[in-house]
């Protein structure tokens, strides 16, 4: 009899899972984005005779699948960087997954307690769904890492909405077809009972959902024509990006110290030839404290003015308070005389990697990658920083998950936006892949093209429709170099932000007292 039970069970929630890992195959390194259209709909079916209850435990399921096999990476990082043990290892990514999981059982028990009209429906999803994500962004420092807009990465035409609704109004477009898809399912499957939803609804939903789809395709397709032409007219700078591909194991390693400044000396002398305005290099590049260490950072101005040219350049960086030192991961931006002109530190850092969130409380916890520092929050004035007659804005790893961020940059006057990263620690997983996809929406969002700095890769370069002009492959050493469009148009998204997130919880909240209300009325009528 229990033997029947769990067989049941299993049977009862398989199309969650199937919904599961078509979303993870929709996202890089697998890149079958258009799954993404049809993902929820197995797990949207199965949750029409279940309970609100077990669509919480159906959506779940179909979170946790999700994310166990999108951010896997986190296994290796936290076992060959953090030292931890292989179970700790899973644990962790465990723990990380059932948080993320709540999000897709709240959408599946928000659905099944809302029980909007049939010609709503879709739009109602759509906005559950994106207020969700919306929430994610921002909960507990967040964690936006896989929001569904992501995956249409290379789906260019419809990425160019991102210029007026973000990377969520993506997601809501991919979650309005899901929800269409499947009362259209419904619709059509054989059964012996009452259709769940009328023909002439069936046709409502369908319509907006086509008109909304085609819209967005129209408006990226003129989008890209017109961008086109800005960027014709556009001053185009000329950027080298050095990737040094220095091996985590030793990149702290004193004995490494020499062989590290050399490679980056000589790789960036190497770009110099070909004049570029700005010359980058990566987060943390410096396995040292430029400035304090007085040796090694005269040996990197030698090599600044021997290049001639504005340095972008990462580097730990520490100062003496009152009560204690503060660390911070920390850019310079240098000029051709090798003279700071300006600093950027990073203000959002990633829980439990660069810092302990609640460290007084929770003094039993320690960093899950022991290598990365104890780094404080910078000022968060995201003032660009400035080379020749340009300004770029600098999002530092984790820091281009999250769109305000870029936003402010651009806000405050940067016509480029630089992201500079140390991805040596996923090793050769699909998270680099997924980790430069992000900075394609930034792109798109902004109207500025994306000059990406990796380690050990992927680094590459943007432009403002989101074509990636140029790339690295992973783990190689490279030096590339060549001339972005500096656009300096403001987008709607730029100027006035996430205002579909906001609208969604609204359209939530609204959803729910129009039901509350109409059961009062129905009372009342009884």
């Amino acid at each position: 009899m229990c033997h029947k039970k769990n067989l049941l069970s299993v049977i009862t929630y398989f199309p969650a899972l199937i919904s599961g890992l078509m979303l993870t195959a929709s996202f890089p390194d697998t890149e079958v984005y258009p799954l993404a259209f049809i993902a929820l709909v197995p797990i949207m079916v199965s949750i029409q005779s279940m309970t609100p209850k077990q669509s919480f435990y159906a959506g779940f399921a179909a979170g946790f699948c999700h994310y166990m096999t999108l951010i896997y990476w986190i296994v290796p990082t936290v076992t060959t960087y953090g030292g931890l043990h292989p179970l700790l290892g899973l644990s962790t990514l465990a723990l990380l997954c059932l948080y993320l999981a709540l999000y897709v059982g709240g959408f599946a028990f928000l659905m099944k307690q809302l029980d909007p009209p049939q010609t709503v429906m879709p739009i109602m999803g759509a906005c559950l769904w994106v207020g969700l994500e919306y929430i994610r962004t921002h909960a507990f420092t967040g964690f936006p890492w896989g929001v569904l807009g992501y995956s249409q990465y290379s789906n260019q035409t419809l990425v160019q909405i991102a210029d007026l609704t973000g990377v969520l109004g993506i997601s809501f477009l991919i979650v309005l077809c899901n929800c269409a898809l499947t009362q259209l399912f419904l619709y059509f499957r054989p059964s012996t009972g009452p259709r769940l939803a009328p023909g002439r609804a069936i046709l409502t939903t369908i319509g907006y959902t086509l008109v909304l789809v085609a819209a967005a395709l129209v408006y990226g397709s003129v989008r890209i024509q017109a961008v086109d032409d800005l960027i014709l007219n556009a001053s185009k700078p000329k950027i080298s990006v050095i990737q040094g591909n220095i091996r985590q194991d030793v990149k702290w390693d004193k004995r490494f110290k020499d062989a590290t400044i050399e490679k980056y000396g000589s790789l960036s002398l190497g770009a110099a030839k070909t004049n570029p305005g700005l010359i980058i290099w990566p987060e943390t590049a410096l396995p040292f404290y430029y400035g304090a260490d007085t040796e090694y950072s005269n040996r990197v101005d030698v090599s600044i003015r021997k290049a001639k040219t504005h340095f972008l350049i990462g580097s730990p960086a520490y100062e003496r308070g009152r009560e204690k030192i503060r660390f911070y991961n920390r850019v310079y931006m240098l000029n051709p005389l090798s003279l700071i002109t300006g600093t950027y530190d990073k203000t959002h850092l990633v829980p439990f990697g660069e810092y302990v969130p609640l460290q007084a409380y929770l003094r039993f916890l320690g960093k899950i990658t022991q290598q990365a520092g104890n780094f404080s929050v910078g000022d968060k004035t995201f003032i660009p920083l400035a080379f020749n007659d340009h300004k770029t804005g600098v999002l530092i790893c984790f820091e281009i998950l999250f769109p305000s961020i870029a936003r402010k940059f651009v806000k405050n006057g940067a016509d480029l936006l630089t992201t500079m990263t140390n991805d040596a620690w996923f090793g050769y997983t699909s998270a680099a892949r997924q980790h430069f996809s992000v900075a394609v929406l930034r792109a798109v969002e902004n109207r500025r093209s994306v000059i990406r700095a990796a380690n050990t890769g992927i680094s590459g370069f943007i432009d403002p429709v989101g074509r990636v002009l140029s790339e690295t492959g992973l783990f190689t050493t490279a030096a590339i170099t060549r001339p972005v469009p500096a656009l300096v148009e403001i987008s709607f998204y730029t100027r006035h932000g996430e205002v579909i997130g906001m609208a969604a919880l609204v359209a939530i909240c609204l959803g729910f007292m129009v039901k509350g209300i109409n059961k009062i009325f129905r009372r009342i009528q009884k």
